[in-house]
């Protein structure tokens, strides 16, 4: 289990797709390290009264620094930039 870092949405000049999100693994720095993890299953616990886990999968790699794209179930809160997900 690994400890990952979301950066923020997937989103281009006009839209923003809010169930599928960057994120950033650390010792994770090329394309070639990103894609094993390719596959894995991702979860993002919320901190609160009735915390909840939503669960994703990651897609793909995003670029070249190591960087990979997740699609969770249901979009995350914008409060998840720049918290920990464990990387199963």
């Amino acid at each position: 289990m690994v400890t990952a870092t979301v950066i923020q949405f997937r989103q281009g000049r006009k839209t923003q797709k809010a169930r599928h999100f960057l994120i950033e693994i650390p010792g994770v720095d090329s394309r070639e390290k990103a894609t094993k993890f390719v596959g894995k299953n991702v979860a993002w616990k919320s901190t609160g009264k009735e915390p909840t886990i939503i669960s994703g999968k990651i897609s793909s790699a995003h670029g070249g620094n190591g960087v990979v794209r997740a699609i969770f179930e249901k979009g995350l809160p914008g409060q998840a930039i720049g918290t920990g997900v464990e990387v199963n």
